[in-house]
């Protein structure tokens, strides 16, 4: 039986840290929509139209659109906005596998559920379909400090540090918490 059951992984407080960073960074980040041209031109070059629209790093339905670039990378924003030239369709499992990879070099690479890894026949055309993509469309991309100036942008960062603080604090409360409830069980 003990092959069959697998108990839930426990939850950290501080587990949840990178949570908080992306949504200090996805909190500022513009999200323009695109028009429906946009939308078609696009599909058009990935080689999709609206009545087809499948992941373009797999082949599978798409469920999403993924930021082809990064909006975050080693916990900062990249400059990377929200917009179409920088979306394409994907499903979930490849948009949670890739996360933060540049996208050829997790397609290629053993990530889990990565296309090499799911042995994707048609990769060397999907990677090409994104590699036109890639060349055709230049992205938006700010300097988001120097828009909002140094002093708002190291309160913003500051804001943010004050939080994972405070959840690391929160773990060792909640670690002698769940040390006195499971004490409870043993007696």
């Amino acid at each position: 039986m003990k092959k069959i059951f697998k108990m839930p992984k426990p939850v950290k407080i501080i587990g949840r840290t990178s949570s908080i960073t992306n949504a200090f960074v996805n909190g500022i980040i513009p999200v323009i929509k695109p028009t429906d041209e946009e939308i078609e031109d696009v599909l058009q070059t990935l080689g999709m139209d609206k009545n087809h629209i499948t992941c373009a790093y797999c082949g599978d339905p798409s469920t999403e659109w993924d930021h082809f670039r990064p909006l975050v990378k080693s916990k900062k924003p990249t400059g990377y906005i929200s917009e179409i030239h920088n979306l394409v369709p994907s499903c979930g499992k490849c948009n949670q596998s890739k996360g933060n990879e540049h996208w050829k070099t997790w397609m290629l690479g053993n990530a889990s559920l990565s296309p090499h890894s799911k042995q994707i026949p048609d990769i060397e055309k999907r990677i090409a379909k994104l590699e036109e993509f890639e060349q055709l469309y230049t992205p938006v991309k700010l300097d988001f400090e120097k828009i909002v100036g140094a002093e708002m942008w190291k309160q913003h960062w500051e804001n943010c540090r004050k939080i994972h603080d405070l959840m690391q604090e929160s773990q060792k409360h909640s670690d002698k918490i769940k040390e006195l409830i499971n004490d409870s069980f043993k007696k």
